[in-house]
């Protein structure tokens, strides 16, 4: 008889069935308290059972179940089972945990995986140990040493609402006996052959079940473990019984100390509860999320709570991705320890101990090391994947993505390192995996399972050639299917039976392998308008029976083909990106198929039919896939078609059914009869790095094309033949770069034809960069060794002539070009052609188009009549239902636009636009009455529309204030929607790009507008042919003005007549530049006229090596923020399609931008230089280049060292004159080439010089010149000098001269360069600039002979109170008996090992005070020495705390090093050991006050 529930419980479970049925009220709005006990305590033996009847999917967790030792009568029910503490053990999800604390990680089956139907007991053994069943199967001792009586505890947590007690006494065992195993022998005698398919052995069982097979083979004795094929459980074989082994095995006979080892402490590698602060930990630790990752891309930094071991795997799943940001998760290990460590924004900001895998590259101490370590970038990974590291014995450090080993980043790790994850960009979540769950394992033991067994699992004969559909040999499907997805009618029928709650986990595979020639083809049955995708379907090499099921096939990265949407994937990784029919547009009863033939091609067909070949070199023995996701909620397999000897009619496999059954163009060259047929042209297996082959040779591609734009160079497996073309077709671009494809046998680059490298001939008759996906490009050598290019079948002319006879094609997948194809069209042209002596042509890409192109569709809102052939829409009624479509889909970067023609002001309100993946064909016959009355209330389909200034989708607000309001247009404005490659929708008003508005927007979408309110008329301005907006830019006054040589001659003569010197060339700004800027004064001066940005210019000639280019700020607008940005490009402005800001320059750029370095839009370098963002008018910035190709920015002079490295000869500075900044001019006084003399003489009590001593740079005056002060509007320093104010200190004791007053903020002290350290004195001696406190210079006596003191003095610091600082200031000198804790302590005198020896006339005993000063203000500005004092400021009226210390000259010789009297083991500054870091006098006179600082938080 079953077990009852005790009828004390959790406040939210209600009780029936006789108190064997607990559930969990309002389980969609809460997910706890839904704690239930049973009645009696567990007798030992007793499996106390539960079936899991009812699960939501709106948690996450799910049931949780336990013993516990609290007696129900009596106890306070908490949340949660996991908040059970004296005396309990629960099982939740994978983990155990006693009294609230994980001790034990990976235990038995995952709980949270368990479906509805399923059974999970609990059991106490007579020996006090703690067992879970899962559907029969005992998981193993989850814990011993359990008191006697305990009470079982089932949470119904977060997915879990449900459960019935099924049973106590012995269920799991159908009346057995549990067995309590006393042999030792836990190795099976052979590999056991009636698994559950969902059985999944450790490493330990595998290779316990390997060398068992060898003992065997030598007459082993012992016996095995069998497997009790009864029930499934596992049993101890018989053998040695003296030799005793305490622990039950499960799973095959392995104990689990043999699996797990001795882990009874909480030892389990988690997540480090101090972490970044914004991530949320949660999942006992193991999962880790970044908090508002919509606003926030960094401050996610999270660490393992220990160590790693040596040879330990640490690993993780991405769980949640983001589209916001560019970047994403980066993952490596560090010396630090967590406890200890000020957590940084990112972890590349950490510059000691840290080694870190970002994109694919790895960083040691923030910087690059190893630019491409691997194939994969973690910047392409998506949500599943996995990516660990191990750090060996050796010290070799290993980074794993999806469980394949990258090979050593780092040959030597010290030995103490722990694991750290940095939730950067787009990674917001991940969990932590353990050995054996990731696919690592899964793949090894599948590869051990069918080394050992290949027919293990399988419930079939061995496979026959010959067909038989009705015999045991029929295709179904596979039981083992996704978590969400089920098999009925004997395995035809697969379906998601709550296709309306989840998306994915629907794949399901067949029972066995596809032979050749072998179709296997599903009916769509049943539907959902849910969800966005379909059905995919393809092939795999995994066995259903061991494989853990990924929520979508597109996720497994190894030995998978599938066709989605109407592309191609292989491994995750797109290899066709316009296959076939499109599977996300077909309905139910539609048929889709796949098979493999018997060359080792792929075909898929789509009701009945072929598609093409879609993959080569399919190995053998793969099994079907089909994966119901999204739309697709039921699928059967159809037996029509079991097996086809002759696919001769339904599988074309000709040369020509390959490619795209477009019909080629009059145009375009045609083969010559009798000429060769076949066409064998491929690409070659030696590429670039970033280029991938695949199609057979017929297609290549740039593997992550958003995260890298060049290394895909792919060239002709062959030389070309005389007269024969090489043609491609594009097939994929993305919008991330600029510059596109390049071409030819040498190279062709936008309009410039070049060989080896150098430019042969510029306006060659194409634009390769204004290419669109579709187009054809094609190269032929002709007879007489001349080079033609064709553009869609058109010969562009005689591009370079005398090529020698054995040329290759050679295609660059350079930028935007991502994916090509070789084109049938390839092979011997006319031979008229061959031998043609033309010389020169140049023929336009497109002509204008006559008319308009776009129509609106028929199908429109109940208002609105279409007139000129569907080119204008009038809305002829009321205020409402005028929304209308564009006539066809529109394709990737095709910008759809109309232009307002009638305007009724009566009417508030104004057009919305957008885009919908409602497909208006499928809407009923016009008028539409039952069409929403407005486009924000569209939402039978996702829809996404600007309406106003706000972005929508399906009505739901996204985003405020973008770009300009609808609400003001009118007659004559033109307004336009376009979909972008990358997924993202942009808003076009009067042909200006708003930029993104949407993201991840789908792929099958049509224009969409509402003519709302105020506007009742639209005319199509826009073409189908996708126009290169960018493209159309104002023509350069200079670039075409002169001719090549004009533009080289200034610069030869220069060479010719002093070739050893470098003379500085005559800067100017570019006549082409951004639409709102104004040049004057000779092109020296450009200003911002209106708005905020489009404010892009460019110096008009090239900068030199070492030659500084400098200009002035000269206007601020405060009404903006941010401010100016500068860099250099690597190619000439002159075909610069010049953006709206700078950081939309993504070809062979680098951007200096606030305090950060971008290269290509990508931020290399941050904490570089001063904010940009805070300089203020009268700043001089500059930028050099030097010898080694690094750049330099200057501020006011001074060098703030290396920005970036590897800059191309020859670059062009640009300046984008942004937010704030609204007016520059180029400084041409004084532009010496770096390192010659500038001709000043700087004042030396004025200004800071540096000697060389020991060949270190040495600061032998501390003034600053008071030019490097630009910051003059500083609010700290102001804020600082009201608190000096407030002091009443006496004029008399400051300088006069404001100048010498410096504020070492972090503005400050980086606008003027300022180094951390300086040497100063006889001998030199390091001192720290005070960063963070403002200096006030004090006058200094005339008595002292400053000229002399100032060079050969040291430099130290003094923290003090308020109250000293007066008497300190009478004296001028640090005196005895200053009321600061910090600066004077009489001590008794100390022998020979002491600091303050007594002196020659010093009586003995004698107390002698001393002065403590530092080299640092780290130690001296310490709250102990210079303590806090509160003041309000007078200004504001705000509270604030003020420090104050003073700057002094040290007489060498007159003081002694010591250790900190703090006694912190830390060290305090880098550069100051904490031996000596204090400095003792005791001689008067031996300091000179220089300066107050002050400090205000």
């Amino acid at each position: 008889m079953a077990a009852e529930l005790h009828p004390r419980s959790g406040k939210l479970i209600g009780l029936s069935n006789s108190n064997r049925t607990a559930r969990r009220n309002q389980p969609v709005q809460e997910f706890n308290h839904g704690l239930v006990l049973s009645k009696e305590p567990l007798k030992d033996r007793d499996v106390f059972t539960v079936r899991i009847d009812k699960k939501v999917n709106s948690w996450s967790g799910s049931i949780e179940i336990g013993v516990t030792a609290l007696d129900p009568g009596a106890l306070d029910f908490p949340s949660s089972a996991t908040g059970l503490k004296g005396g309990s053990w629960i099982v939740s999800g994978c983990s155990v945990l006693r009294d609230g604390r994980s001790v034990l990680e990976e235990y038995g089956k995952d709980l949270d995986q368990l479906s509805e139907g399923d059974r999970v007991g609990i059991q106490r053994s007579a020996r006090g140990e703690l067992h879970l069943w899962v559907n029969g199967q005992d998981c193993g001792a989850a814990a011993s040493g359990l008191p006697p009586k305990l009470w079982a505890v089932v949470d119904l947590y977060g997915k879990c609402t449900q459960v019935t007690v099924v049973s106590s006494m012995n269920g799991m065992m159908n009346g057995d006996e549990v067995p309590e195993l006393s042999c030792s022998h836990n190795r099976p005698d052979k590999f056991p052959n009636n698994l559950e398919p969902d059985t999944v052995l450790t490493e330990h069982q595998l290779f316990d079940v390997f060398n068992n097979a060898i003992v065997n083979d030598r007459g082993s004795s012992s016996g095995g473990g069998a497997v009790n094929s009864d029930s499934g459980t596992p049993g101890g074989g018989g053998g040695d019984s003296g030799n005793t082994n305490n622990t039950p095995s499960g799973n095959g006979g392995v104990g689990l100390a043999a699996v797990t080892g001795v882990m009874t402490t909480n030892d389990a590698l988690l997540f480090h509860e101090k972490c970044g602060t914004l991530i949320k930990l949660s999942n006992n630790n193991k999962t880790a999320e970044r908090r508002r990752p919509l606003d926030e891309f960094n401050n996610g930094v999270v660490m393992t709570n220990r160590p790693l071991r040596h040879n330990e795997m640490f690993e993780i799943r991405i769980d949640k991705l983001v589209d916001k940001w560019s970047g994403s998760i980066e993952i490596g290990v560090t010396t630090h320890n967590p406890n200890n460590l000020d957590y940084p924004a990112t972890m590349t900001n950490l510059r000691s101990g840290t080694i870190m895998m970002s994109g694919c590259g790895i960083l040691t101490n923030g910087k690059g090391t190893r630019r491409e370590y691997c194939e994969f970038s973690l910047d392409e990974l998506q949500e599943g994947d996995h990516i660990g590291l191990m750090r060996k014995a050796s010290g070799a450090l290993h980074f794993y993505i999806n469980g394949i080993d990258q090979g050593v980043a780092a040959a030597q790790t010290p030995a103490v390192v722990y694991g750290v994850v940095d939730l950067y960009g787009m990674a917001v979540k991940v969990t932590i995996v353990h050995n054996h769950n990731h696919s690592d394992r899964l793949r090894r033991n599948n590869a051990i399972m069918r080394a050992l067994s290949p027919d293990v699992g399988r419930r079939g004969p061995a496979l026959s050639i010959t067909p038989d559909s009705e015999g045991a040999d029929r295709l179904l499907f596979h039981h083992n299917c996704g978590q969400k997805a089920a098999i009925i009618s004997e395995g035809r029928t697969a379906l998601r039976p709550h296709a309306t709650d989840d998306f994915n986990h629907g794949v399901v595979l067949s029972s066995r392998p596809l032979r050749s020639n072998e179709v296997f083809q599903v009916r769509i049955d049943k539907m959902v308008d849910k969800w966005a995708g379909s059905i995919e379907i393809g092939v795999t090499t995994h066995n259903p029976a061991y494989l853990q099921l990924p929520s979508t096939m597109t996720n497994l990265r190894s030995g998978t083909w599938m066709m989605t949407g109407n592309g191609v994937m292989h491994n995750g990784t797109t290899i066709l990106d316009e296959y076939g029919h499109n599977l996300d547009r077909l309905k139910a009863g539609d048929t889709v198929g796949v098979v493999r033939k018997e060359d080792g091609s792929l075909h898929f067909f789509v009701n009945g039919v072929a598609q093409g070949p879609a993959a080569w070199n399919v190995p053998p023995s793969v099994y079907a896939v089909v994966d119901l996701y999204g739309q697709a909620a039921q699928a059967t397999i159809m037996d029509d078609m079991a097996i086809m000897d002759d696919m001769g009619d339904l599988l074309p496999l000709t040369e020509d059914s390959s490619e795209c059954p477009t019909a080629m163009s009059p145009g375009s060259p045609c083969s010559v009869g009798g000429a060769i047929t076949t066409n064998d042209l491929r690409f070659h297996h030696l590429h670039g790095t970033n280029a991938v082959i695949t199609n057979g040779g017929r297609t290549a591609l740039r593997q992550n094309c958003r995260s890298e734009f060049n290394d895909a160079i792919v060239i002709s497996n062959r030389c070309l033949r005389d007269g024969e073309l090489f043609e491609i077709i594009i097939q994929k671009m993305v919008d991330r770069w600029s510059g596109s494809i390049e071409a030819g046998v040498t190279a062709i680059s936008g309009t410039a034809v070049m060989q080896d490298g150098n430019t042969m001939r510029n306006n060659y008759g194409c634009d390769l960069d204004s290419l669109t996906t579709g187009s054809r490009i094609g190269m032929m050598r002709s007879a007489s060794g001349d080079l033609h290019y064709y553009i869609n079948g058109v010969d562009q002319g005689v591009a370079c002539t005398g090529l020698p006879p054995e040329v290759y094609a050679v295609i660059d997948l350079y930028g935007q070009c991502v994916q090509v194809s070789i084109t049938s069209s390839s092979g011997p042209l006319d031979n008229s052609l061959c031998t043609s002596n033309i010389t020169e042509k140049s023929f336009p890409i497109h002509s204008p188009v006559a008319g308009v192109a776009h129509r609106l569709h028929n199908k429109h809102g109940k208002n609105v009549v279409l007139l000129g052939d569907g080119c204008q829409g009038v809305r002829v009624g009321g205020y409402a239902h005028g929304i209308v479509f564009s006539a066809k889909e529109l394709k990737a970067d095709e910008l759809f636009e109309v232009r307002i023609d009638e305007v009724d002001e009566q009417w508030c309100g104004s057009l919305h636009i957008g885009l919908t993946t409602l497909a208006p064909p499928e809407l009923p016959s016009c008028p539409l009455s039952g069409l929403s009355p407005s486009l924000p209330q569209l939402r039978t389909k996702v829809t996404w529309l600007l309406c106003g200034s706000e972005v929508r989708r399906n009505g739901v607000l996204q985003r405020q204030n973008y770009g300009c309001s609808l609400d003001r247009l009118t007659v004559g404005n033109r307004v336009g929607v376009k979909r972008c490659s990358d997924d993202t929708m942009h808003i076009f008003i009067d042909g200006e790009d708003m930029g993104p508005a949407a993201t991840a927007v789908a792929k099958n979408v049509y224009g969409v507008l509402d003519l709302y309110g105020r506007i009742t008329a639209v005319s199509i301005v826009s073409s189908s042919l996708m126009e290169d907006i960018e493209s159309v830019k104002a023509p350069s006054l200079s670039s075409e003005s002169c001719s090549e040589a004009e533009e080289e001659s200034t610069p030869i003569r220069e060479v010719e007549t002093e070739p050893c010197a470098l003379v500085p060339t005559a800067v100017a700004f570019l006549e082409n530049h951004g639409k709102n800027i104004q040049l004057s004064n000779q092109n020296l001066t450009a200003a911002r006229v209106s708005s905020y940005n489009q404010g892009l210019l460019v110096a008009a000639q090239p900068l030199a090596r070492q030659q500084l280019f400098q200009f002035q700020i000269d206007r601020l607008n405060p009404s903006w923020t941010s401010s100016l940005s500068l860099g250099v490009i690597g190619h000439s402005p002159d075909r610069l399609n010049f953006p709206s800001t700078a950081c939309c320059l993504k070809r062979s750029a680098w951007l200096l931008q606030r305090d950060s370095v971008f290269h290509n839009s990508l931020k290399i370098c941050e904490n570089y230089g001063p904010n940009l963002d805070t300089c203020p008018e009268g700043t001089v910035l500059g930028l050099l280049v030097d010898t080694n190709s690094c750049l330099h920015l200057y501020v006011n002079g001074m060098d703030q060292g290396v920005a970036a490295q590897d800059i191309p000869s020859p670059c062009y500075t640009f300046i984008d004159l942004y937010g704030q900044c609204e007016q520059v001019t180029i400084v041409t006084n004084n532009v010496p080439a770096v390192g010659g003399e500038s001709g000043e003489t700087r004042c030396q009590g004025d200004m800071e010089k540096a000697d060389m001593v020991d060949g270190i740079k040495e600061s032998v005056c501390w003034t600053p010149p008071p030019e490097v002060n630009p910051n003059k509007t500083c609010e700290y320093q102001a804020l600082c000098a009201r608190f000096k104010d407030l002091l009443t200190l006496p004029d008399g004791y400051f300088n006069e001269d404001a100048k010498y007053n410096l504020c070492y903020c972090e503005s400050c002290h980086k606008l003027r360069g300022d180094e951390a350290y300086y040497k100063r004195g006889e001998p030199p001696r390091d001192y720290a600039l005070p960063f963070g406190w403002c200096r006030f210079a004090l006058r200094i006596k005339t008595h002292c002979e400053v000229s002399n003191a100032l060079k050969k003095w040291h430099i130290a610091y003094h923290g003090t109170s308020v109250g000293a600082l007066r008497r300190t200031l009478d004296h001028s000198q640090l005196l005895p008996g200053t009321s600061s804790i910090f600066s004077v302590a009489p001590v008794k005198a100390e022998g020979p090992n002491g600091y303050t020896e007594p002196e020659e006339n010093c009586a003995p005993g004698r107390e002698v005070p001393r002065v403590r000063l530092s080299p640092t203000m780290r130690y001296s500005g310490m709250e102990m020495f210079a303590p806090k004092v509160q003041f309000r400021d007078p200004r504001s009226d705000r509270a604030h705390q003020a420090q104050v210390g003073f700057q002094v000259c040290v007489r060498p010789g007159s003081y002694k090093m010591g250790p900190q009297t703090l006694g912190n083991s830390e060290a305090l500054d880098p550069r100051f050991s904490n031996s000596e870091i204090e400095w003792i006098t005791k001689e008067q006179g031996g300091t000179l006050l220089y300066g107050l600082l002050i400090r205000v938080e």
